[in-house]
């Protein structure tokens, strides 16, 4: 099995710890401290919030900063469009901010969130026809082209 973990730099780890219990995630305490925060989306999927000094240990390279370089955006899927609305209105009101509108795409609905250091989510739907035939065959038995 494989488990996906994904390294963030923060420069508040507690800030970053409410922003994202805010959207649902929990904090693993056996993997956080002042300098980290284990964060669980679900049984495979993991962020690791590391302050900024500590990210620094774990490579010779500089460290962007995620407020004005990307590098990666991490999506995360839904099971709804209200879903990725919630998601969104509670990283809002968290100090996150919504770097471009929603894009809606028929088969395929996303909203980016920023966490307040700048790093980039997306929360995503996808209906689940879609997700097995592929947009295109979705969106023919809709009447819309891709």
């Amino acid at each position: 099995m494989t488990h996906i973990f994904v390294n963030v730099p923060t420069d508040d780890v507690e800030r970053a710890k409410a922003f994202y219990t805010s959207l649902g995630a929990t904090i693993n305490p056996l993997f956080t401290d002042e300098n980290a925060a284990c964060i669980v989306w679900d049984d495979n999927v993991f962020m690791m919030v590391l302050h900024r000094d500590y990210f620094a240990t774990f490579t010779d390279k500089p460290i962007a900063d995620p407020k004005t370089t990307a590098q990666v955006q991490i999506g995360l899927s839904r099971e709804s469009r209200e879903a990725v609305d919630r998601a969104l209105e509670a990283g809002l009101a968290n100090g996150g901010s919504e770097p471009r509108p929603a894009q809606d795409y028929v088969f395929m609905y996303s909203r980016d969130l920023d966490d307040p250091d700048g790093n980039s989510l997306a929360f995503i739907y996808m209906e689940p026809q879609a997700a097995e035939q592929g947009p295109e065959a979705f969106l023919a038995q809709q009447g819309q082209n891709a």
